[in-house]
């Protein structure tokens, strides 16, 4: 699947799958003239170390390097295809039929979301068989089976199975998705950890002009091989709140969601995600850098949390630059202040202009949002900014981002260990609110945890002498616990005010 961006006004989430061949199209972006793709020419060997413009300055000219390794310029990128194209795989979808989901019984919009005519269900009338959902692209980033794709690829799924270049299939499981950036980790079952794989490289270290390599299943042709350069950075289809995307002249189609975009040293660049409907040589990618900074919270719950500091923020100009008698060029400025949120806490006012939070500078409203979206929740982090004309930094402590009206509402996986569900009856997650601690979100009828007056919705801050921070520590804490014994723990509500103090004994191993 690759999600077609049509125009802004229809930035729908909508995805349409065409039955059978059941390949998504990429989700709109703003119309765009269509625009003549770039002719590449691969420089031999003989190309000259450097090429003069009619100005005389010298430049760098356009050479693909060849596989990892080997030294020198090459005219095939064969190399470089047979070292990394067996990590990429096949992404296939099914979704069941509902029951008690008759022709009328569709959510709205859901027969239009899946390209199906005249409101026809896909499921048949009640129901029926399996109706495949669509066939996507994804690359391998560990030999023992995690996966990376888009979440457009896998959402709404209830079977994923995926194929390998050299014949081999798993069935797969969702383990993490975020739909904010279109990115999900599935875990391949039955693996025996010998799976071809492919790294995540440095997407920051990309210049416009650099050449890259898409590999994908476009239309369901595997393994189809596609080259062109790096067209443009940081790019904003409007798609969502945190768009920061790659643009090149790759040739990307329907069916390349979630394939690699690599750069000629064999690293995954971006994730191939979206195209523009019309347009030629116009595909956009998630950069590797974003991919990397999401993947802790997937692996441990399965969601993303982000930091929010509750602000209403507009890109700095320079009228208003002279008006609020700010020395600077590029900000974002306060334009409204989440009334009890961490920023009104902080000090924060409308009219501030922030450069920087922490260490990254900020140049425009989006890219403070994405700032402080890739910190952890809880965190205090030093706000740069002008007010009144003076230059001042303020300690933020950060909220968690609040789901958004029409946003899907994400489900931290449970990441209790094992034995320590089985001992104490206790289900652990990572706790909601990034304030740090481990939140109970199932107790067990009968229990030693439901014995000591457990409840979902409590936060454990302490187990015994030790001060809890997350699932890990509590997990240590009380598992490690001789039998028979009675920990203290502590604890908080979530969302409330205040604290509680409970004991729990420690049942025999």
């Amino acid at each position: 699947m690759v999600r077609t961006l049509p125009s802004r006004r229809r930035l729908a989430r909508a995805l349409a799958l065409t039955p059978l061949v059941a390949l998504g199209a990429c989700k709109p972006a703003p119309d765009a003239a269509p625009a003549a793709r770039p002719t590449l020419s691969l420089k031999t060997a003989k190309t000259p170390n450097t090429a003069t413009t009619p100005s005389g300055a010298k430049v760098e000219p356009a050479v693909y390097s060849p596989a990892p390794g080997t030294p020198g310029a090459i005219m095939s990128l064969a190399p470089l295809v047979e070292t990394v194209k067996g990590a990429v795989v096949n992404v296939e979808v099914q979704a069941r039929a509902r029951p008690a989901m008759g022709m009328q019984g569709l959510p709205p919009g859901f027969a239009e979301r899946f390209g199906l005519p005249g409101g026809q269900n896909p499921f048949g009338e009640g129901g029926g068989a399996p109706s495949k959902q669509g066939l996507g692209s994804g690359f391998v980033i560990d030999p023992a089976g995690l996966v990376l794709t888009n979440n457009h690829v896998v959402e709404g799924a209830d079977m994923v199975r995926v194929k390998l270049e050299d014949g081999r299939a798993f069935d797969a499981e969702v383990l993490g998705r975020d739909a904010l950036t279109d990115v999900a980790l599935i875990q391949l079952k039955g693996v025996s950890g010998d799976l071809p794989f492919v790294k995540l490289g440095d997407s920051d270290g990309l210049r416009v002009g650099d050449p890259v390599m898409a590999i994908g299943n476009p239309f369901g042709l595997a393994s189809s091989v596609s080259a062109g350069i790096l067209s443009a950075r940081a790019r904003d289809i409007h798609a969502g709140p945190y768009d920061d995307f790659l643009q090149t002249d790759a040739a990307i189609n329907p069916g390349n969601s979630g394939g690699p975009l690599f750069n000629m040293k064999g690293e995954v660049v971006g994730m191939n995600t979206a195209i523009i409907g019309g347009a030629t040589g116009i595909g956009f990618a998630v950069p590797a850098n974003l991919i990397q900074a999401l993947l802790p919270q997937l692996q441990e719950t399965g969601v993303v949390r982000r930091g929010w500091v509750g602000l209403a923020v507009q890109d700095l100009t320079p009228e208003l630059a002279k008006a609020l008698r700010v020395d600077a060029a590029k900000g974002a400025v306060v334009a409204g202040v989440s009334a009890g949120g961490p920023g009104e806490k902080a000090g924060l006012r409308e009219e501030d202009v922030i450069t920087s939070v922490g260490e990254r500078a900020v140049d425009s409203a989006g890219s403070l949002t994405r700032a402080v979206a890739l910190l952890k929740p809880g965190s205090e982090v030093k706000v740069s900014l002008v007010r009144g004309g003076k230059a001042m930094e303020v300690p933020v402590k950060l909220g968690t981002r609040p789901t958004q009206r029409g946003e899907e509402e994400m489900t931290p996986r449970d990441s209790t260990p094992a034995p320590l569900s089985k001992r104490l009856g206790l289900r652990l997650s990572e706790a909601q609110d990034g304030s740090g601690g481990a939140q109970v979100v199932a107790v067990e009828s009968g229990s030693a945890a439901e014995r000591a007056g457990l409840a979902p919705g409590m936060v454990l801050t302490q187990v015994g002498d030790k001060k809890v921070s997350g699932v890990a520590d509590a997990a240590q804490a009380l598992t490690s616990a001789e039998p028979g014994t009675a920990l203290l723990l502590r604890a908080r509500v979530l969302g409330q005010d205040g604290a509680l103090m409970r004991a729990i004994e420690v049942p025999a191993r």
